[in-house]
């Protein structure tokens, strides 16, 4: 896991500068002028996908080894792939932003909250035992929030030429996610293998429950289709690389946790790409 645990931190921050870079001031106003979507889409992001986790993570009787890898993708909300398939299903984009934005900043909190509530709930022995929750949000600080607040920066001052060249920014940003879980497959594939059925399920079942309860939990709250589609891809698209991030800061080299984390970043972008092409031909 030598080469993961070491491009892992490097890619996540070059990820959180490119998100930062596409955002503006105007991204977090409109949570104050739009609060009810954008309310629905948090509380299902990092209240209501957890505890599906938690749940299913019971119902599926799923192993220890695997239960805080499940609870770790639970907790990293979604990223920039959002925004992207969000724009192709002609979705709230702007919402996605906002949410995207807001979470990624959260998360500092929300994650490592989930994660060491998780090693409790589930008696996890396995985790350094020297890594303790603020010292994970503060790591966590130096490669989400430093990065989004200088990509911010960068967006005030060459702003004509970051808007000219968003889509290369957000290319870029999906091939260090996919560039991360090639290496995973790759260095890991025998021990995937040996856990893929027990994590893909769980991966699986957790993917499209969230998709199905934030698309009609939407339906119910957000004021119309474009925000439904937006709040069920948010919910859908987790953070993979934050997942590996904080995973290998809990581990070191114990790639277990990973199984679900890589199961789940495979499947979630098969069946967003699905729903998308669904939409897109309803339309």
């Amino acid at each position: 896991m030598s080469i993961v645990t070491t491009i892992a931190p490097f890619a996540l921050a070059l990820i959180m500068l490119a998100l930062g870079a596409s955002l503006t001031v105007k991204d977090f106003i409109r949570v104050f002028q739009h609060p009810k979507e954008f309310f629905v889409g948090l509380i299902c992001q990092l209240i209501v996908l957890p505890i599906v986790g938690y749940l299913l993570i019971i119902i599926l009787q799923t192993p220890v080894e695997l239960a805080l890898g499940v609870m770790l993708i639970a907790a990293a909300p979604g990223g920039v792939t959002s925004n992207v398939l969000t724009k192709f299903a002609d979705g709230d984009v702007a919402l996605s932003i906002s949410l995207t934005a807001f979470t990624s900043l959260i998360s500092i909190v929300s994650v490592p909250y989930i994660v060491f509530l998780s090693i409790d709930l589930f008696n996890i022995n396995y985790v350094e035992k020297e890594v303790s929750m603020l010292g994970i949000s503060l790591k966590m600080f130096f490669v989400v929030t430093i990065p989004v607040i200088i990509g911010m920066i960068i967006r005030k001052i060459f702003n004509n030429f970051i808007e000219n060249n968003m889509k290369y920014i957000q290319r870029m940003s999906i091939g260090l996610f996919c560039f991360v879980f090639i290496a995973i497959y790759i260095e890991e594939w025998d021990s995937i293998i040996m856990f893929m059925n027990s994590a893909g399920t769980v991966s699986l079942i957790l993917n499209i429950s969230m998709m199905i309860i934030g698309f009609y939990v939407a339906k119910f709250f957000a004021s119309g289709v474009a925000q439904q589609r937006c709040i069920s891809l948010e919910c859908g698209l987790q953070n993979g690389t934050l997942a590996v991030f904080v995973g290998t800061q809990l581990f070191g080299q114990n790639m277990t946790y990973m199984v679900p984390t890589a199961a789940y970043a495979l499947i979630m972008m098969a069946t967003s790409v699905i729903f998308v092409i669904f939409l897109r031909k309803r339309t």
